[in-house]
This record gives structure tokens, sequence and C-alpha cells, in this order.
């Protein structure tokens, strides 16, 4: 077998017949091929009609459906990004409980001590001075933004309402007038914003539980009234507040 091989090469690697003729040596050209049924025909025999039909649908078709045209959009449709994530309530340090003195970082009242009454809904902190010590009104304020001390205010007798939530914070929206030339030249201008006089009262009733329980522990109210400064050398991570 292996001698009729080499008769049929010239060298290795180089047949003696060309291709045609060795095609034709083969014979298979005259062998008769049934052809069998398209693997698309089974696959149709096998599916009902109606999920056929669907399957027919094409891109085209449901380009027509979608837009009304036989053409595809020029742009593609904004998708709504989808995210997993869920929201969760704020968590609230150990270190900060009702009556615990907090140092803000920052804000316009920043390096003033308050005192933190409780979490609102939103995860916020709602703090107070109270105004009649440091000036500081009932604000709320991001735990991100304070730093807890030991120093505590025995805030048990004093009842928060609970009105102060977080649409109590909320900025009231005003009309803006038509007359913004006039008030470009100082024709009726407006009068300087005051504070309601139902937030002014709750804060003088706040106040007033507040320099209560503070006046029992001595130089505690001079305590609230410092403000908080570091000087050189010193490192707010290793003290201890």
């Amino acid at each position: 077998m292996a001698r009729a091989d080499v008769k049929r090469q010239i060298v290795p690697g180089v047949s003696r017949a060309s291709r045609s003729r060795a095609f034709k040596n083969r014979g298979t050209y005259k062998v008769k091929r049934v052809a069998g049924p398209r693997r698309e025909e089974k696959v149709a025999a096998k599916t009902s009609k109606p999920a056929a039909q669907k399957a027919k649908k094409t891109d085209l078709e449901s380009a027509i459906l979608h837009n009304g045209s036989k053409f595809y959009p020029a742009d593609s449709e904004p998708k709504p990004k989808q995210t997993r994530k869920t929201v969760r309530p704020t968590k609230l340090r150990k270190s900060i409980t009702p009556g615990t003195v907090l140092v803000l970082l920052a804000g316009r009242f920043r390096g003033k001590k308050v005192v933190f009454l409780k979490q609102l809904a939103s995860g916020l902190l709602l703090v107070t001075g109270p105004y009649a010590v440091n000036g500081i009104p009932v604000r709320r304020v991001n735990q991100a933004y304070v730093i807890a001390t030991s120093t505590k205010v025995d805030v048990s007798s004093v009842k928060v309402s609970e009105k102060f939530n977080d649409q109590y914070f909320a900025r009231e929206t005003e009309e803006k007038s038509k007359d913004a030339e006039q008030k470009f030249f100082g024709e009726g201008a407006e009068a300087k914003k005051t504070l309601p006089a139902h937030k002014a009262a709750d804060q003088k009733e706040l106040d007033a539980q507040l320099v209560k329980a503070i006046s029992a522990v001595p130089m505690l109210k001079s305590y609230l009234k410092a403000s908080f400064s570091l000087t050189k050398g010193q490192a707010p991570h290793l003290m201890k507040f």
C-alpha cells in the first residue's frame, strides 16, 4: 500500500495527477445524493403554529408596530437606568445618643457646640444650641459633619414635639414677581425675611426646657458657649472629646 502511494507522487507531497484528474479518478460525482428535510422544516414541524407565527416576527415588523412606519427610528430611545441599590435608613452612630453634645465641623455654625435631640426620618440629626445659650436655633445636621463628645445633657424631661420633622424645615416657595425692573432700581423692595411666629414660639418652648437642664450642671453653660478650635501640634484623631 505504501508502495502504491509512492508511485502516485513525484516527490513526497507533490501528487502526480492534477486536482481535476484526481477528482475524476475518485468518481464521487457519479453518486446521486438524496436531499433530506431541512433543519428549519424539522423545527417548524415540532413547534406549534402560534409559536411559529410569533417566531417569524422580524425587527422591522416590531419597528412598524412601535413607530407606525416601516423605517427604523433615527435615534435610539433612552431607557431608564436600572439599579439594584435599595434605600436603607441611616444607621446612627453608637457614640451619638439623645443629649450628647456635638461639635459642628461645617456650615454656618462650624466650631460651635450643640445638643442632639433625636434622629429624623431622613437620617439627619435634630440639634439645637440651645438658642438662648449660644445662639444656635433648631436645625438639621448630617452626622458625618459632627464630632460626638463625652459630655451629655439630661434630656429625659425635655419633650421634643412631633412637629419637628423634615417637612418642618422645608423652604417656603414664593412666587416670583414680574416687576423685575422696579426691584433693580430699588422701588418696591421686599422687606427683610423674618422668622415665622410659630417657629419662634417653638424655639422658646424648647429652650426653656433645655436651659433648665443645662443650668443644673455647673460650668456646662460656659462649655456650650465656647467655640471649638485647634492649635499647632494638636491632632484631632488622637484627642478624646
